[in-house]
Protein backbone atom coordinates (compact mmCIF):
# COMPACT_ATOMS: atom_id res chain seq x y z
CA UNK A 1 0.00 0.00 0.00
CA UNK A 2 1.18 3.58 -1.25
CA UNK A 3 1.35 5.78 2.04
CA UNK A 4 3.21 8.76 0.35
CA UNK A 5 3.85 9.53 -3.33
CA UNK A 6 5.75 12.81 -3.85
CA UNK A 7 6.08 13.94 -7.63
CA UNK A 8 8.57 16.24 -8.56
CA UNK A 9 9.63 17.37 -11.82
CA UNK A 10 12.41 15.66 -11.94
CA UNK A 11 11.00 12.51 -10.16
CA UNK A 12 8.87 10.44 -8.50
CA UNK A 13 9.58 8.64 -4.78
CA UNK A 14 6.81 5.75 -3.93
CA UNK A 15 7.32 5.43 0.22
CA UNK A 16 5.88 2.90 2.43
CA UNK A 17 6.34 2.18 5.91
CA UNK A 18 9.86 1.06 5.81
CA UNK A 19 11.01 1.63 2.37
CA UNK A 20 10.87 3.47 -0.84
CA UNK A 21 11.23 3.17 -4.30
CA UNK A 22 12.52 6.11 -6.72
CA UNK A 23 13.76 6.16 -10.46
CA UNK A 24 17.71 5.47 -10.78
CA UNK A 25 19.02 8.95 -10.95
CA UNK A 26 23.09 9.20 -12.57
CA UNK A 27 24.51 9.88 -8.81
CA UNK A 28 23.42 6.05 -8.66
CA UNK A 29 25.83 4.56 -10.43
CA UNK A 30 28.42 3.52 -7.50
CA UNK A 31 25.95 2.70 -5.05
CA UNK A 32 24.32 0.04 -8.03
CA UNK A 33 27.52 -1.34 -8.95
CA UNK A 34 28.46 -1.65 -4.83
CA UNK A 35 25.14 -4.14 -4.70
CA UNK A 36 25.65 -5.92 -7.45
CA UNK A 37 28.97 -6.43 -6.52
CA UNK A 38 28.08 -7.76 -2.90
CA UNK A 39 25.66 -9.66 -4.21
CA UNK A 40 27.20 -11.17 -7.56
CA UNK A 41 26.62 -14.77 -7.15
CA UNK A 42 23.47 -14.56 -5.16
CA UNK A 43 21.84 -12.45 -7.97
CA UNK A 44 23.42 -14.49 -11.09
CA UNK A 45 21.87 -17.35 -9.33
CA UNK A 46 18.32 -16.06 -10.54
CA UNK A 47 19.31 -13.67 -13.70
CA UNK A 48 21.14 -14.17 -17.21
CA UNK A 49 24.80 -14.64 -17.12
CA UNK A 50 26.65 -11.30 -16.68
CA UNK A 51 30.22 -10.56 -18.05
CA UNK A 52 33.19 -8.98 -15.99
CA UNK A 53 32.26 -5.52 -17.99
CA UNK A 54 28.60 -5.59 -15.87
CA UNK A 55 30.50 -4.95 -12.52
CA UNK A 56 32.05 -1.48 -13.54
CA UNK A 57 30.64 2.17 -12.76
CA UNK A 58 30.74 3.29 -16.73
CA UNK A 59 28.63 -0.17 -17.56
CA UNK A 60 26.12 0.72 -14.18
CA UNK A 61 26.05 4.28 -15.79
CA UNK A 62 25.16 3.05 -19.06
CA UNK A 63 22.33 1.05 -17.20
CA UNK A 64 20.86 4.18 -15.38
CA UNK A 65 20.95 5.87 -18.96
CA UNK A 66 19.07 3.61 -21.02
CA UNK A 67 16.43 3.22 -17.96
CA UNK A 68 15.90 6.79 -18.02
CA UNK A 69 15.60 6.27 -22.20
CA UNK A 70 13.30 3.77 -21.75
CA UNK A 71 10.65 5.24 -19.23
CA UNK A 72 10.57 8.19 -21.97
CA UNK A 73 9.61 5.74 -24.19
CA UNK A 74 6.98 4.08 -22.47
CA UNK A 75 9.13 0.80 -22.92
CA UNK A 76 10.45 -0.09 -18.97
CA UNK A 77 10.55 1.69 -16.13
CA UNK A 78 13.61 0.95 -13.39
CA UNK A 79 13.37 1.35 -10.12
CA UNK A 80 16.25 1.50 -6.96
CA UNK A 81 14.83 0.44 -3.68
CA UNK A 82 15.87 2.17 -1.04
CA UNK A 83 15.14 1.83 3.04
CA UNK A 84 13.55 4.75 4.34
CA UNK A 85 16.71 5.27 7.13
CA UNK A 86 19.35 3.74 5.02
CA UNK A 87 20.80 3.60 1.40
CA UNK A 88 20.16 1.53 -1.90
CA UNK A 89 19.11 -2.19 -1.36
CA UNK A 90 17.63 -3.41 -4.50
CA UNK A 91 16.49 -3.07 -7.66
CA UNK A 92 12.73 -3.34 -8.95
CA UNK A 93 11.35 -2.82 -12.97
CA UNK A 94 8.58 -2.86 -15.22
CA UNK A 95 9.93 -4.31 -18.45
CA UNK A 96 8.78 -5.55 -21.78
CA UNK A 97 5.49 -2.91 -21.56
CA UNK A 98 3.20 -3.87 -23.66
CA UNK A 99 0.40 -1.26 -24.82
CA UNK A 100 -2.71 -2.11 -27.16
CA UNK A 101 -5.14 -4.10 -26.65
CA UNK A 102 -2.70 -6.02 -24.01
CA UNK A 103 -1.63 -2.99 -21.54
CA UNK A 104 0.97 -5.21 -19.77
CA UNK A 105 4.50 -5.32 -18.46
CA UNK A 106 6.49 -8.05 -16.55
CA UNK A 107 7.57 -7.39 -13.32
CA UNK A 108 11.59 -8.22 -12.07
CA UNK A 109 13.40 -7.69 -9.02
CA UNK A 110 16.73 -8.40 -7.06
CA UNK A 111 17.06 -7.05 -2.83
CA UNK A 112 20.71 -7.81 -1.47
CA UNK A 113 20.86 -10.88 0.56
CA UNK A 114 20.98 -9.70 3.90
CA UNK A 115 17.83 -7.58 3.40
CA UNK A 116 15.74 -10.85 2.05
CA UNK A 117 12.98 -12.04 5.06
CA UNK A 118 12.50 -8.47 6.40
CA UNK A 119 9.02 -7.60 3.98
CA UNK A 120 10.92 -5.34 2.06
CA UNK A 121 10.74 -7.05 -1.07
CA UNK A 122 6.93 -7.44 -1.03
CA UNK A 123 6.66 -3.67 -0.02
CA UNK A 124 8.69 -2.73 -3.10
CA UNK A 125 6.43 -4.71 -5.02
CA UNK A 126 3.06 -3.68 -4.06
CA UNK A 127 4.19 0.13 -4.36
CA UNK A 128 5.19 -0.99 -8.15
CA UNK A 129 1.99 -2.66 -8.91
CA UNK A 130 0.01 0.56 -7.25
CA UNK A 131 2.16 2.88 -9.93
CA UNK A 132 1.77 0.74 -12.59
CA UNK A 133 -2.71 0.27 -12.40
CA UNK A 134 -2.83 3.61 -11.31
CA UNK A 135 -0.37 5.85 -12.71
CA UNK A 136 0.62 3.78 -16.49
CA UNK A 137 -2.90 2.20 -16.68
CA UNK A 138 -1.64 -1.34 -17.36
CA UNK A 139 -3.92 -4.38 -17.22
CA UNK A 140 -2.05 -7.45 -16.07
CA UNK A 141 1.60 -7.82 -14.82
CA UNK A 142 3.21 -10.89 -14.96
CA UNK A 143 6.25 -12.16 -13.23
CA UNK A 144 8.20 -15.94 -13.77
CA UNK A 145 9.82 -17.44 -10.80
CA UNK A 146 12.27 -20.42 -10.89
CA UNK A 147 9.72 -22.97 -8.66
CA UNK A 148 12.53 -23.66 -6.39
CA UNK A 149 12.97 -19.90 -5.30
CA UNK A 150 9.76 -20.35 -2.79
CA UNK A 151 10.85 -16.61 -1.20
CA UNK A 152 9.82 -15.14 -4.28
CA UNK A 153 6.50 -17.18 -5.31
CA UNK A 154 5.67 -15.88 -1.75
CA UNK A 155 6.73 -12.01 -2.10
CA UNK A 156 4.27 -12.39 -5.27
CA UNK A 157 1.71 -14.07 -3.62
CA UNK A 158 1.39 -11.86 -0.73
CA UNK A 159 1.18 -8.81 -3.31
CA UNK A 160 -2.29 -10.50 -4.79
CA UNK A 161 -0.39 -12.56 -8.12
CA UNK A 162 -2.02 -15.64 -8.17
CA UNK A 163 -0.55 -18.35 -10.30
CA UNK A 164 -1.02 -19.26 -13.76
CA UNK A 165 0.83 -22.73 -14.77
CA UNK A 166 4.42 -23.39 -15.17
CA UNK A 167 6.60 -22.69 -18.82
CA UNK A 168 8.73 -25.06 -18.95
CA UNK A 169 12.76 -24.48 -20.08
CA UNK A 170 11.77 -20.75 -21.19
CA UNK A 171 14.80 -18.72 -19.65
CA UNK A 172 18.48 -19.67 -19.93
CA UNK A 173 20.25 -18.66 -16.93
CA UNK A 174 23.97 -19.84 -16.09
CA UNK A 175 23.58 -21.66 -19.39
CA UNK A 176 20.62 -24.12 -18.56
CA UNK A 177 17.28 -23.19 -20.08
CA UNK A 178 15.09 -23.52 -16.50
CA UNK A 179 11.31 -23.96 -15.62
CA UNK A 180 9.51 -20.68 -14.68
CA UNK A 181 6.45 -20.32 -12.65
CA UNK A 182 3.89 -17.83 -14.42
CA UNK A 183 2.07 -15.73 -12.27
CA UNK A 184 0.05 -12.80 -12.49
CA UNK A 185 -1.95 -9.81 -11.14
CA UNK A 186 -5.28 -8.36 -12.99
CA UNK A 187 -6.00 -4.23 -12.14
CA UNK A 188 -8.48 -4.59 -10.03
CA UNK A 189 -10.16 -1.50 -11.56
CA UNK A 190 -10.47 -3.17 -15.57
Amino acid sequence: MVLHLKSTSEESIFKSENIYIRPFSEEDAVPLLQLQTDNRHFFEKFSMERNKDFYTVDTQLQRIQAYQKDSSNDQSYSFGIFKNEGGLIGTINLFQVLRGSLQSAFIGYFLDKKQNGKGYTTEAVKLLVDYAFKELKLHRIEAGVMPHNIGSIRVLEKSGFHQEGLALKNVKINGKWEDHQVMAIINPND
